[in-house]
Parts: C-alpha cells; structure tokens; sequence
C-alpha cells in the first residue's frame, strides 16, 4: 500500500475560525467554499484509488456462495479507513497555504 502525504490528525480539533477567515480577506464563507471544494477533490481520489486496489480482489460473479473474507482486502479497507477525513486534510492543506485558489470576478452588465 502506498503511504500518502497526509500528516493530518485522525481525529478532530478544534480550529480558530478567524485565522481561516483572515486567509480570505474575513470572509468565513468564501474560507469554507474553498475547503469543501478541495475536500471533494481529495475524496474523489482517495475513492478512486480505493476501488482501484478492491477491483483486484473482485470477481465475475458474486454470488452468496462465492463471497469469503480476504485478508488483504479487509486490510485495504481498514487502511483508508485510518487516514485522515478530507476536511480535515483540506483544513489543513488551506490553513498552511498550500491550497491556490481564484475568485472569479463579478461581470456587470
């Protein structure tokens, strides 16, 4: 399995919104839109590559008899249950100002 680059903290913590709010100007809102956006980003990949490595262990038919436990499946699945949430990541990712991110600019008619 590959290891990630997340050092984010398995559990939650309590965060102090107005250093997320002063990233954007004092604009909590816009602060939260940013994260979300990357959190979806991150789980989207996270998803992809867990499919990925269960795809491996899938076969043509499925039926009840067929089903069995396997090890290594099982320990896939614990492993990405171990990582840290999306949120938590993005939280991170945009609080060390790792995260690039563009307003787009109101046009008036």
């Amino acid at each position: 399995m590959s290891k990630h680059k997340y050092n984010s903290p398995t559990s939650l913590i309590t965060r102090d919104i107005s250093k997320i709010a002063d990233m954007v100007n004092g604009n909590l809102y816009e602060a939260v839109v940013i994260i979300s956006k990357r959190a979806r980003q991150i789980s989207a990949k996270l998803k992809e590559e867990l499919a990925q490595k269960l795809e491996e262990f899938s076969s043509g038919i499925d039926t009840l008899e067929e089903v069995h436990e396997n090890r290594e499946q099982i320990e896939i699945s614990k492993y990405y249950e171990r990582l840290p949430k999306p949120t938590t990541i993005a939280t991170d990712e945009f609080l060390e100002g790792k995260l690039v991110f563009y307003r787009a600019e109101n046009e008036e008619e």
